[in-house]
């Protein structure tokens, strides 16, 4: 396959970052809009990008994006979605983190809370809060998988089962305008409906790059949370299910 060296640096640009913007490829080459819409649409028909509106994600189709690349995707919504969870959760709660950087950014926010138990199947959530007195983390076993440090497998679900606490902090791949909350491990999708059929209150936690992603397998649907925490909300349709479904619905940014 033939790339041009355009195209070659814009798919660089991609994968260091997770995502790249039509204004800011215009900027950085010297070259037209119309331009870089016509590289990105070209890389995408090559499967090589995911078109997303004003910009593309690194990679594209139904595989998951590397760790790294993922973690760098809004990580500024990312984190003030993460203080905006934090403060549903009061002290001496007990809690389920699920795998997903958004998650991650929740357990960073939390640190400043005590008496908390923290049952997780995310080794990096784990790592971040095993080093603070007031907070006892538990871990779930099962397979780790070495892209993410995520624990899944039935070994993980049946642990989780155990449990029945306040709060479950989740996270999916991708959510469809029809409110089906979506990811692409099967084993990670059940450890996830293990934790909302045990957790008493339900926070989902997903910037908005997840209405413009799509993914294979179905983890369950926005009406069975009770709190959605995005960064902006601009669909319609989720609007809808979150005032039916009396969904609490937090944007971050308005």
């Amino acid at each position: 396959m033939f790339l041009s060296t355009r195209h070659s640096e814009i798919i660089q640009l991609a994968k260091d970052s997770g995502r790249v913007l039509v204004d800011d490829l215009a900027a950085h080459f010297g070259v037209t809009p119309q331009t870089i819409r016509k590289d990105l649409n070209d890389l995408c028909d090559q499967r090589l990008l995911s078109r997303i509106h004003g910009g593309a994600l690194f990679p594209s189709g139904i595989e998951n994006m590397e760790y790294e690349a993922r973690r760098k995707i809004a990580a500024e919504e990312k984190d003030a979605i993460g203080r905006a969870a934090a403060k549903l959760i009061p002290d001496n709660a007990s809690l389920f983190i699920n795998i997903g950087t958004t998650t991650e950014a929740v357990s960073q926010a939390l640190l400043d809370h005590s008496g908390l138990m923290v049952i997780t199947n995310n080794i990096n959530v784990a790592n971040r809060m095993r080093v603070f007195p007031e907070i006892e983390v538990v871990i779930a076993g099962g397979v780790v998988r070495g892209s993410d440090g995520g624990v899944v497998g039935e070994a993980a679900v049946d642990f989780i089962k155990q449990f029945k606490v306040d709060y479950a902090v989740i996270g999916a791949s991708a959510i469809d305008h029809d409110g089906a909350l979506l990811d692409f491990d099967f084993r990670e999708v059940k450890v996830a409906q293990a934790i909302i059929a045990n957790a008493r209150h339900v926070i989902l936690v997903a910037d908005a790059t997840k209405f413009e992603r799509t993914a294979p397998v179905r983890i369950g649907h926005l009406s069975q949370v009770d709190s959605f925490i995005t960064d902006r909300c601009d669909i319609e349709s989720i609007r809808s299910i979150c005032q039916e479904s009396e969904v609490q619905l937090i944007e971050t940014m308005r």
